[in-house]
């Protein structure tokens, strides 16, 4: 056990959530890939980095995110906890939804022709949460839409489940699967974690295709709540994490080897109507794939970035509010820009640019010095201004 913060998830939950924007970016022009908006300028081969980051990206902050909910858990339990999980997660999705989301479906809508008028305009129908005429927007079915914020819903769905069943996780048969998952060591330590995806993919990938819409998403609930739980299950155990940091360039190596062979199948060897064990073997493959990239970000994260760094108290603070607000920025600029064929170079650069100095300043400037918008974006409230004594004893705010 070990009761010390861990930076290094600290920092490795900042680097994630800001690669987050550089990969929303590349949404705009990676070819055959549906978005809420697409640039003129698309890249057949932006396809392969891409599918290598999307393979387990999610997954590892979902298994973060399970870390969070355990080093939560030395402070809080219960119903406090899942009040502090409601107030920090629940909060930011609503509003984010209501209030910052609604920039995307309007730029979608208008862009596919599918929508009309002002956002003033659009607005005033949004805010009725009534199904739009289909394909206005991803999300028309339910009036409203929470785009990249699923991912919140979700996480806050896993945190109440896993809080409730604390008791059961606890218990005997509990703590033995615990031992049994924490206990993993050489080859079993690659294999068993690849399992939860290849069987979902299995079993449910191809009756519940992705939807991010939470209640009909069984695929990835297998997936995603399977490794918040694993997450929960390693966060204290310093046995694991020795075992991963020992095995890192392992896993490294493998991990490169396993995707080559995995796009090798999925790009060449696979015929698109495969089944049986062929079938079963690339899913299997494909299992292995994220675990190994997973194992790998986490034991050279744990070996690299395990120190209180400067910037990581501050970086920290901003990344709910960066996340929420990255995406609108995006598909806002690009509503503007696509239209003008300003270049293949200038385009992205410009998006890129605008989305890191609108969450800046919006952090930095607004957000973090307002207490009702610290509040609706997750974030603790601001600490007492720091309080020194007059000569005559009466205090002064510094």
């Amino acid at each position: 056990m070990t009761p010390t913060r861990r930076h290094d998830i600290d920092a490795l939950r900042v680097l994630l959530f800001g690669s987050l924007i550089l990969y929303h970016v590349s949404m705009l022009y990676v070819a055959e890939w549906p978005w809420h908006v697409k640039s003129g300028y698309r890249s057949e081969g932006l396809q392969i980095p891409m599918l290598l980051i999307n393979r387990w990206r999610m997954a590892l902050l979902f298994l973060i995110s399970g870390l969070a909910l355990n080093f939560l858990q030395r402070d809080r339990s219960g119903w406090p906890l899942i009040g502090n999980r409601s107030r920090r997660i629940l909060v930011p999705l609503v509003f984010g939804m209501l209030v910052i989301v609604p920039i995307q479906p309007y730029c979608q809508g208008i862009m596919n022709h599918h929508v009309e008028g002002s956002f003033g305009d659009f607005l005033l129908r949004y805010d009725r949460f009534q199904p739009w005429p289909k394909d206005s927007f991803d999300g028309w079915q339910f009036g409203v839409t929470w785009n990249h914020l699923w991912y919140l819903a979700y996480v806050w769905v896993y945190s109440v489940i896993v809080v409730t069943l604390r008791p059961l996780l606890e218990s005997r048969v509990g703590r033995a699967l615990r031992r049994a998952v924490t206990g993993l060591r050489g080859g079993w330590l690659l294999l068993v974690p690849a399992l939860p995806k290849a069987i979902a993919l299995m079993t449910v990938g191809d009756a519940y295709p992705p939807t991010d819409a939470l209640v009909d998403d069984w695929y990835q609930h297998a997936l995603f709540f399977s490794y918040f739980l694993f997450g929960w299950w390693i966060a204290t155990d310093a046995a694991f994490w020795a075992e991963l940091r020992a095995m890192r360039r392992r896993t490294l190596g493998l991990a490169v080897f396993v995707w080559i062979a995995y796009m090798i199948c999925i790009r060449g060897l696979l015929p698109d109507d495969a089944d049986g064990w062929s079938l079963a073997a690339v899913r299997l493959i494909s299992g292995i794939n994220t675990w190994l990239w997973i194992a790998t970000v986490l034991g050279w994260s744990a070996t690299l970035l395990d120190r209180p760094w400067r910037w990581l108290p501050y970086a920290s603070e901003a990344v709910l509010p960066w996340y929420v607000l990255h995406q609108s920025i995006i598909v806002a600029v690009a509503f503007v820009l696509v239209p003008l064929h300003v270049g293949s170079v200038v385009e992205p650069l410009i998006v890129l640019m605008v989305t890191l100095s609108g969450c800046a300043l919006l952090h930095e400037c607004l957000i973090r010095r307002n207490g009702f918008l610290r509040a609706m974006f997750g974030m603790k409230p601001r600490p007492a201004s720091t309080l020194e004594p007059r000569a005559n004893g009466a205090p002064v705010r510094a």
